[in-house]
């Protein structure tokens, strides 16, 4: 009964680049998805700019990062930095 207490509930995960890091403790991740056009059905890639907190600091310009969904941190910061899952190449 203690696991499904301390367990949270489905919470959506992503991966994207970050694009900016010049907040303190915000970082900008895009995130690409493919869609199919609806009327022409042709395969496009979206892009999304989601805000998410960076506690440490520790995502850079050119990483790839995996963030995951959570309270509402401010107007638009609603995601976390779960890790930085490549390093962008100095």
């Amino acid at each position: 009964m203690s696991e499904e207490k301390t367990q949270r509930g489905h919470r959506k995960l992503r991966i994207g680049e970050v694009i900016s890091d010049k907040m303190d403790k915000t970082i900008v991740v895009r995130v690409r998805r493919r869609i199919q056009h609806p009327r022409f059905k042709k395969i496009i890639t979206a892009f999304s700019k989601c805000y998410a907190h960076d506690e440490k600091g520790q995502a850079k310009i050119g990483d790839q990062v995996r963030i995951q969904e959570t309270r509402p941190l401010s107007k638009h910061k609603c995601w976390r930095l779960v890790e930085v899952t490549q390093s962008a190449e100095a």
